[in-house]
Order: C-alpha cells, then structure tokens, then sequence
C-alpha cells in the first residue's frame, strides 16, 4: 500500500465491530497501533466482489488504508494478517471473543496508546483458537489483565484466597502478554478466578456487556 497524498494513511489492528450501513456499505470499529479506537467506513464492503468484503468482518486483523475526510475516515485498502476463520465454525468461542472484542471497544478511546489492549486481544483470540485452556479460563484471565492494563487491579488479601488463585493473580499482573496463557486452573480454582474477575469488571467499569447475554444465556 503506497503513499497517495496527505489525506492517506495506513494503520494496523483489528476489527472490533462491524455494522451494515445502507444497502453495500459497512461500518467497522478499529482498534489500531497508531491512533487507538477510530470508527470508518467501508464502502461497497457487504457487494459480494468487494475487495473489502473479508477485512471488514469482526475480528479480522491486519492493514488498513484510510482516507481522512471532513468527518469520518473511509478504508480504501486492506491488507489481512488474520482472518481468525477458527470463529466461523466454533460457536462457544466465537460467542467468547465477541464479548471480549466488546469489553476492549468500551474501554479505548482515538487517539490513546491501546498497544497492550490490542496485543492482549489478539493473544486471547489465539488462545481460544488453540483450546488449550477452557474458554471460561481465558475470558477471566483477559477480564483482570484489562484491569491491570487499565491501572485499577489491586491484589486482595491473600488470606481469602487459595494459593492456587494468588499464584495466578501474580502471573496475569507480571507475565508478558505472550506468556499470559501458559497456565490452567483447576476446576475449583477456575470458578474462584470467575468470581474475582466479575468483581473486578463490576468495580472497574461498571457496564453491562449484552454480548455477555447471549454467553450466559447459552450457559457457558
């Protein structure tokens, strides 16, 4: 994707929302390196020979061309790094990386440094991908590394927790984000993270997530 003039430029991220606008067109929701959170338009994007039709879908990641009008930025060009097919025909975790793809769209914002939100999306997405951890597992640990992200995780009393749980707490604060998902949890320690996790969601940000509905409306 070359230069074409001031009003081009190019980001790299992936889409967090993706709307139908009109009768072709779509708007997505971009969580980029470079400008944070930023909403474009997608012209002809839903025309079944659309160049677009693929890099505009949820949860695709790679490079977007953009062309900075008055008022809102239009994609031009894609370039997909990851469509994330596995989601397609897996429906639990396509349900769980939803609502995570929710949770980190209500948390950023343009022109913010989201560097850490959207590597540790795309490490999550990977890891439900992979299924070496339990779904339910790795939404909790995403749930509290967003807190620690976002400055507001505070370590609870150790006395209340089992060792097990304490351990993990440690390595969601301190592991890189490519080590985040090296652990699992037994049952019992995975329902006692769950429950820190809701805590944590609760007080940090306070939102009801409807995509979290859906998942619990499917019981899982």
């Amino acid at each position: 994707m070359g230069d074409k003039g001031e009003k081009y430029f190019d980001v790299t991220g992936m889409v967090l929302e993706a709307r139908p606008i009109g009768e072709y067109d779509r708007r997505i929701v971009l969580l980029t390196k470079e400008m944070g959170k930023i909403s474009a338009f997608a012209r002809s994007a839903r025309k079944p020979n659309s160049p677009l039709v693929a890099s505009t879908d949820l949860f695709c990641f790679g490079r977007y061309r953009l062309f900075a009008g008055r008022d809102s930025y239009t994609v031009t060009e894609a370039e997909v790094l990851n469509y994330f097919e596995f989601f397609r025909t897996h429906m639990e975790q396509m349900l769980y990386a939803t609502y995570m793809c929710d949770v980190t769209s209500y948390i950023t914002h343009e022109n913010n440094d989201e560097t850490l939100l959207l590597i540790l999306l795309y490490a999550s997405l990977r890891a439900l991908e992979a299924g070496k951890i339990p779904a339910a597992q790795i939404r909790s640990i995403f749930e509290i590394r967003t807190v620690v992200i976002e400055g507001e995780f505070v370590l609870p009393n150790a006395a209340s927790h089992s060792p097990a749980v304490m351990t993990a707490l440690a390595r969601i604060q301190n592991a890189p984000l490519s080590k985040l998902y090296s652990f699992m949890l037994d049952e019992a320690a995975g329902k006692e993270l769950a429950a820190l996790a809701h805590r944590y969601m609760d007080h940090s940000y306070g939102h009801h997530f409807k995509s979290l509905d859906v998942l619990e409306a499917m019981g899982i």
